[in-house]
């Protein structure tokens, strides 16, 4: 039983700001004392499994949505979607958010980054178009979260390596979940805009006020800058982007990681020479923000691999079942309970983190209870979304925060709303309705 001391220790580092890769190493040790396991051959063990060119896969795309991020393809794409019958209204500029959150997730594979990138994009447009505060910040970041299920996902790429299975096939599994997420929030977004939902008080609205003009003033400034060079408005190179991706994966003729290495070659000359948005500097903090990205992910990466096979080792996955079982033996109400166990861990960690740790320690009990690997893809993906969003610790709603500019008091209504109106039938459709899930990887010859 010394997962339990270790977990608790794992739960406490986290709490008191130890940074995640350290807390996991805290929680190892924990387990290595106990049971005298040599520390050198875990270190081993675990350099041996991250030593795959697949796991190259994530510091490409990392890079890729930098990339996208700094040489104006992120722009362009929301522009794509702005011009379309959906940025007609004022309402349908929410609808334009998610949509943009999805195409952008289709090309970066990361939930902070299509946070990052769309919520600086979107917020200033969103404001003038008088959307509340705590309704900008809570759409950002729940729409972010559609970079991990619109493939390609790096979340996809982690689960598919920790469970060894096909990259294409968790790919795939994620999308209609997506699609009927983008559906959902699109609705529910409208109805929370007509209702004024996610307003602050006299002097939130004053703070508010004062942000939107702020931010309407960088816009202005920005626009005139951007009239000194002349650069291609066209959103056809960006939009081409995820196609061209997309279909050099699925169609076989690259692999994921080669996709991933095509996207940074095609953003480069895109952002320098059409778009004329990336030199040498903005190059610059594009490698330096996904080093630093990249560098958390793979660091991560180890340490969760060398915890998760401790806990392995500890039996974790029968003793998980077992406890399951012991409360009830009814199939629908242990998914149920697996679920809330998935969105509490996606509250307190990353989603990375979370998709390394759960996915060894969670499969067999998923696969004892007769769900398929890919259908666990598509319900882990989901789950881990729902729980970067859920207050109060919610990791993307805080991100969004920042990005945006919204109150996180503002931003707690309607993130609940959301949840409750699309995220939770999503999650509970993809969990009870196996074909839901595994009808595009039967389809394409996955299953």
């Amino acid at each position: 039983m010394l997962f339990i001391p270790a977990l608790l220790a794992l739960i406490v580092t986290m709490v008191i700001g130890v940074p995640v890769p350290l807390a996991f190493l805290v929680s190892s040790v924990v387990i290595c004392f106990g049971n005298g396991a040599d520390p050198q051959m875990l270190l081993i063990n675990g350099y041996n499994k991250i030593n795959t060119i697949l796991l190259l896969t994530i510091p490409l795309f990392v890079l890729a949505g930098a990339l996208i991020n700094h040489g104006g393809l992120g722009e362009r794409l929301v522009g794509a979607v702005e011009k379309t019958k959906l940025g007609k209204s004022k309402s349908g500029l929410g609808v334009v958010t998610v949509v943009a959150c999805a195409v952008f997730g289709a090309v970066s594979g990361s939930s902070s980054a299509t946070v990052s990138c769309i919520g600086s994009i979107m917020a200033p447009r969103l404001r003038e178009n008088n959307y509340p505060d705590g309704l900008i910040g809570a759409l950002v970041a729940s729409s972010g979260v559609l970079g991990i299920l619109i493939p390609p996902s790096m979340l996809m790429i982690l689960f598919a390596w920790a469970s060894n299975t096909s990259v294409l096939g968790c790919f795939v599994a994620t999308v209609i979940p997506g699609i009927l997420l983008v559906i959902l929030l699109s609705i529910t977004q409208t109805y929370l805009y007509k209702k004024g939902t996610g307003g602050g008080n006299i002097t939130d609205t004053m703070l508010e006020n004062a942000r939107q003009q702020e931010a309407l003033k960088q816009q202005k400034a920005a626009e005139k800058a951007a009239k000194k060079h002349k650069k291609g408005d066209s959103a056809i190179p960006a939009l081409m982007m995820p196609i061209i991706i997309l279909g050099s994966i699925y169609t076989g003729v690259l692999t994921a990681t080669e996709a991933a290495a095509l996207s940074v070659v095609y953003a480069i000359p895109i952002g320098i020479f059409y778009y004329k948005q990336l030199d040498w500097k903005t190059y610059r903090d594009a490698m330096i923000d996904a080093g630093k990205t990249a560098g958390v992910i793979m660091s991560m990466t180890l340490t969760v691999q060398i915890l998760s096979r401790l806990y392995i080792t500890e039996n974790l996955p029968d003793l998980i079942l077992g406890f399951l079982t012991s409360i009830s033996d009814n199939k629908y109400v242990i998914l149920l309970m697996i679920n809330l166990f998935m969105v509490i861990m996606g509250m307190l960690m990353d989603d990375c983190s979370n998709t390394i740790l759960l996915t060894p320690i969670l499969l067999p009990v998923m696969q004892a209870l007769g769900i398929s690997t890919l259908h666990f893809a598509a319900i882990l993906g989901v789950n881990i979304g729902m729980g970067n969003v859920t207050p109060p610790t919610a990791p993307l709603l805080y991100l969004s925060g920042r990005i945006t500019g919204s109150q996180v008091k503002n931003m707690i209504k309607p993130t609940l709303i959301l949840i409750a109106c699309a995220w939770a039938p999503t999650i509970l459709i993809t969990t009870y309705w196996t074909g839901f899930a595994e009808f595009l990887p039967r389809l394409l010859g996955y299953m």
